[in-house]
């Protein structure tokens, strides 16, 4: 198995792409050890000393270091890591233990959002190694939570407000802004 590694937006973040699938659908997003427990891959990442957070998306993993760390020791030890969870045939998430997301009733507002962020937004977060989830829309307000890579990016910020925020605006009138939530 060949990994490959691509630098992203958040230099305390890395993507790593094992060449096979790795989420068949949805993401994962483990903001901390013990968060977890349902993924053996997951499990096996936090075991490095110095990994901060794990993010599980179709094709490729992105983990982010805590500040102390050092790329060059936490970078070999995770890539060996995610060589021996493909080599064990452990499943990437344990059947059963994913929670599943309340959707609620979508009206047509927010589902015209969801799509513009699904084909315009998520493509673009992913070949940096992040994901943007859709969490509400209330009172002409957009709430998108950061995930992987772009979560504590620098830039994050700024791709909100100039990128989505303006897109959603053009798209939706009824739009007014975006904001971050945890």
């Amino acid at each position: 198995m060949f990994i490959q590694t691509e630098p992203t937006p958040n230099p305390a973040t890395l993507k790593f792409l094992p060449g096979t699938v790795v989420m068949g659908q949805g993401t994962a997003d483990f903001a901390e050890a013990s968060r977890a427990a349902g993924s053996p891959l997951a499990t096996r990442l936090f075991a490095i000393e110095g990994v901060g957070s794990v993010f599980l998306g179709t094709d490729f993993i992105t983990v982010a270091k805590i500040d102390a760390a050092d790329w060059q020791v936490v970078k070999p030890q995770v890539l060996a890591a995610i060589m021996d969870h493909y080599n064990s045939g452990d499943p990437v998430i344990n059947p059963g233990s994913e929670a599943a997301a309340a959707t609620g009733d979508d009206d047509g507002i927010v589902m015209q959002i969801k799509e513009l962020l699904d084909t315009r937004v998520r493509p673009a977060v992913a070949q940096d190694g992040g994901d943007i989830i859709f969490r509400a829309f209330e009172d002409g307000i957009v709430y998108l939570h950061l995930q992987g890579a772009c979560s504590g990016c620098p830039s994050s910020s700024a791709t909100l407000k100039h990128g989505i925020e303006n897109m959603l605006k053009y798209y939706v009138p009824e739009v007014m802004a975006v904001q971050a939530v945890e």
